[in-house]
């Protein structure tokens, strides 16, 4: 019962924090997390450890439906080869690049359990990508790019997470299969998620007269998606995105306005109390497992997480302006790229300073396994831990306090 009282007390405080920070025009996401890690340091309060299945179940898929629900899907296609480059590409780009600096720069770490840091860090947030850049006045392309990147890239740092923790097991690393997997990671969750929206669009064509069960079933999808691709070892989050997507363009052709605004309104409630929550508890974790790192280290990690906070930000800064060359040579030599998708220099800094890292990278740091097959610990997991928390929270704080400011000195199109 205590547990559940501290719940609803650290809710209550959620709810103030988000009330205050708009009051003081402060990005929530970023006073919520504050106030999580001063909530932790109170020494009488239980730990609240967040276990990752918690976080890809329970926070996960509503959120990432909701963002792919409010989409525009006619945006989306025109910057697809943006997204695509910047999900995929990027987020192997991002892996290599931090592996290589962890490896040289922290003592005792291997090459793969650096490789396992780097898939960790490798994929950018949707959640706080929404929650700080809302209400910025960012222009809608730039929106619908970072929200596309960020709905897509966890299929990929969770394809590369999987092979470095299988090197450190020992598995050999075949990249053939790894690709074949990839395919199928992304391939099978795209099935799961056109199977569904065939599915429940039936199903509310069906009961299209009765809200509370439209909006019950529109509640209940997402789960459902992300159980069962993961049941088949696909992609639940693409699962949950192409429902989303499907969803959205159903509603604007099929629905009453009056189910649209019910099922809006609910949807702005728990996306709000999630929201909100789930940065409060990446605070909490910060003095959790700060305690469990050895005696000593504290200071040492916390300058390995700012470097490899830097570097994640210049190799996204490095890879975005190569997008935009890319996408202008394309075009001037008459392929087929839309004048609608080029990126200006606004645009691609606004972009590059808007990718941080959230709550996935918490979720699939907090998964790793404690045992080797051998029955040994896992190697530094502690110290990695630590790491990707902290870079979690260096990401969160440093661009989404200066964010508003970069956006206001640059401008948008």
């Amino acid at each position: 019962m205590e547990n559940y009282s501290i719940v609803i007390v650290i809710m209550a405080l959620m709810i103030i924090t988000s009330a205050l920070a708009d009051r003081i025009k402060i990005p929530g996401p970023v006073l919520l997390i504050l106030t999580g890690i001063a909530i932790g340091f109170i020494p009488s309060l239980p730990e609240i450890a967040l276990a990752p299945e918690i976080v890809m179940l329970i926070f996960l898929p509503p959120l990432l439906y909701d963002a792919a629900f409010n989409i525009s899907f006619t945006d989306f296609k025109t910057n697809i080869n943006t997204i695509s480059n910047l999900a995929i590409g990027l987020v192997f780009l991002t892996t290599a690049g931090i592996a290589v600096v962890a490896y040289y720069m922290i003592p005792g770490i291997t090459w793969p359990l650096a490789f396992v840091l780097g898939s960790i860090l490798s994929a950018t947030d949707a959640v706080a990508a929404i929650g700080i850049t809302k209400n910025l006045g960012l222009s809608h392309k730039t929106i619908t790019i970072l929200e596309g990147e960020s709905l897509i890239n966890d299929a990929s740092a969770l394809i590369a997470y999987r092979f470095a923790v299988a090197a450190v097991t020992g598995v050999a690393f075949i990249w053939w299969k790894a690709s074949l997997d990839f395919l199928w990671v992304l391939g099978g969750g795209s099935i799961v998620g056109i199977a569904l929206s065939w599915v429940l669009s039936h199903l509310l064509r069906l009961f299209k007269t009765n809200g509370m069960v439209v909006i019950s079933l529109m509640l209940l999808m997402p789960f459902v998606a992300y159980l069962i691709a993961e049941h088949f070892e696909v992609s639940g989050v693409i699962a949950v995105v192409i429902l989303g997507l499907g969803m959205a363009k159903l509603s604007r052709s099929k629905f009453p306005e009056k189910f649209r605004q019910q099922s809006r309104n609910f949807w702005d409630v728990i996306i709000f109390l999630l929201n909100g929550l789930i940065f409060v508890l990446i605070g909490l974790q910060f003095p959790i497992v700060m305690k469990q790192l050895p005696e000593g280290q504290l200071f040492y990690n916390i300058a390995y997480a700012a470097i490899i906070t830097v570097i994640a930000l210049t190799i996204r800064l490095f890879r975005v302006y190569w997008q935009q060359f890319a996408l202008l040579k394309a075009f001037q030599g008459k392929r087929k790229v839309k004048e609608e998708a080029l990126l200006s220099s606004r645009t691609s800094f606004i972009l590059s300073w808007s990718g941080m890292r959230g709550i996935v990278s918490l979720a699939i740091a907090l998964g790793l396994p404690t045992m080797l097959k051998t029955g040994e610990a896992f190697p530094m997991r502690n110290e990695i831990i630590f790491l990707s928390i902290t870079v979690v929270l260096f990401s969160l704080l440093g661009q989404g306090l200066t964010l508003p400011w970069v956006v206001k000195k640059m401008g948008n199109d």
